[in-house]
């Protein structure tokens, strides 16, 4: 047996006589447990809702189907390898479509783009539309590829806590181009001077609401964002967003991990600077590692009560939050796509708004998502399922039963001005979600979506790591720490998680 081989072989039976809790079974809690039990851990995950998926769930209503939270899908392949992990075709278990339009995009002068997936078709479109040389725009792709090609491995695929990061090949790869990068000015800033049209670089700056930061403010790294799309592609799963949940649950019970829903952790449990286990409702329960996918703030304020909290990457600015229509439409529109944007007319104020003033904007930028358009299953026949958001500030101390009357006013009215559809005698199912159900469904502080905002130079550099420093054994993934929320920084950070606890486990 070689080196390699009889290395793993070690790996796997010393880690298979340890445990593993995760609290949590949102994606991140999902991934990292497949991870886990295939290197031999004894993996359960508690979940305090009766199913999994955290932000990432469904619900159907008189025959139409919604997925609740992220409805954008990137980095597939980031879903595949789970299934490759476990010596499994990815296929036969979880299927998705390529879109060939990405977006369709909506000013308010009555100018409209479709967002073709096709980077030449959409540069020459740029063109025709905007007047930039779609050559510039091409080189725009090829700049943004290659922040992110040079800094993914970096920032996106290691800790940033561990010194052994800086002594990568990824690290220092990218400090002989450190040329290419963009390490001084905002992410608006640097969109200006390369794609010069307001409407073009507003359509570029929208990007920074991926991560619910603000352009104006966002480092000018943040360019890589739309690689993902534009670069990499933009898919549906075959069933919804939910079958990203759903297949990797079921490849986790394939793997032996055990769920115990409708029972969430009360405490976390420690001795002598080490992790020991979990307690809950039901009982105490012994871990050699505990992984929270909750939000970092209640897991330290109300699990780890009894510890010091980093007081200082708590009181990091939050993310924006969203509040979302679930509406039924007994209608077909043929000029929207999966996903469309209905601009506002002034993006800067409207981000003052969000950030500074804390409150709603009487010109909301408007984004609708409608998966029917492909899932034909989505809604009943000549029917649509429109998934309307809004970004919106967190939830401090506002009246979002007010506000929320208020902003489906202005989408009705956008939607009437932009559109030329008069939506309210069509709506014939609604539902909503504000910053304040978010937080109290899903525990994230203060309904922020993405956990941290990206707001600062260091952004990436003031997220919670994905270890703890105070408990030996004690893990955090998820939205809520490094290297972000997001499907793809989600799963990335299961992985992360992943390796770290085996080099630990060997040890």
């Amino acid at each position: 047996m070689d080196e390699l081989n009889c290395a793993g072989w070690v790996s796997f039976v010393i880690v298979n006589k340890q445990k593993a809790i995760i609290i949590g079974a949102g994606l991140g809690g999902l991934a990292l447990s497949v991870r886990l039990a295939h290197l031999g851990f004894d993996v359960i995950v508690f979940e305090g809702a009766p199913t999994p998926g955290g932000k990432l769930s469904e619900k159907v209503i008189n025959g139409y189907r919604f997925d609740l939270g992220p409805s954008l899908f990137t980095m597939p392949t980031l879903v595949e390898e789970l299934f490759i992990l476990c010596g499994e075709r990815p296929s036969d278990h979880f299927q998705y479509k390529r879109l060939e339009d990405i977006c369709h995009y909506f000013f308010t002068d009555g100018t409209s783009i479709k967002a073709d997936a096709d980077r030449e078709k959409f540069a020459k479109e740029c063109e025709r539309i905007f007047g930039l040389d779609h050559r510039e725009v091409l080189r725009h792709f090829d700049k943004i590829r290659d922040i992110h090609d040079l800094t993914g491995p970096v920032f996106l695929e290691q800790s940033l806590h561990r010194s052994a990061t800086y002594t990568s090949k990824a690290f220092i790869h990218a400090m002989r181009h450190i040329g290419k990068l963009p390490l001084l000015g905002s992410m608006h800033v640097a969109h200006q001077a390369r794609l010069k049209d307001e409407r073009l670089v507003q359509l570029f700056d929208r990007f920074a609401t991926y991560n619910g930061s603000d352009p104006y403010r966002a480092p000018a790294m943040m360019q890589l964002i739309p690689h993902l799309e534009h670069g990499i592609g933009a898919f549906l799963p075959v069933g919804g967003m939910y079958a990203i949940t759903k297949s990797v649950y079921e490849l986790a019970l394939r793997q032996g991990v055990k769920f115990l829903f409708n029972e969430p952790v009360q405490r976390i449990l420690h001795d002598q600077k080490r992790v020991q286990g979990v307690r809950t409702h039901v009982s105490d329960y012994h871990a050699d590692f505990v992984v929270s996918n909750m939000d970092m703030h209640p897991t330290y304020r109300k699990l780890l009560s009894d510890i010091e909290e980093p007081k200082k990457l708590l009181r990091q600015e939050k993310s924006s939050s969203a509040l979302i229509f679930y509406w039924g439409v007994k209608n077909q529109t043929p000029q929207l796509g999966v996903h469309n944007i209905l601009f506002s007319a002034n993006y800067r104020e409207e981000f003052e708004h969000l950030f500074k003033h804390r409150k709603i904007y009487h010109d909301p930028t408007v984004y609708i998502n409608i998966t029917s358009k492909v899932e034909n299953a989505d809604a009943p026949p000549g029917c649509e399922n429109w998934f309307i958001l809004v970004n919106t500030p967190n939830h401090d101390t506002q009246n979002w039963d007010e506000w929320k009357d208020q902003i489906r006013e202005s989408v009705l009215k956008k939607i009437q001005e932009m559109l030329h559809i008069d939506l309210t005698p069509l709506i014939e199912t609604e539902e909503v979600l504000t910053p304040q159900m978010i937080e109290s469904r899903t525990s994230s502080f203060r309904g922020s979506l993405y956990g941290n905002a990206s707001n600062s130079t260091f952004a990436a550099f003031l997220r919670h790591p994905n270890f703890s420093k105070q408990l030996k054994g004690l893990y955090f993934c998820g939205g809520s720490v490094h290297p972000g929320g997001g499907i793809p920084l989600v799963l990335r950070s299961a992985a992360i998680v992943s390796r770290d606890i085996e080099r630990r486990a060997i040890v």
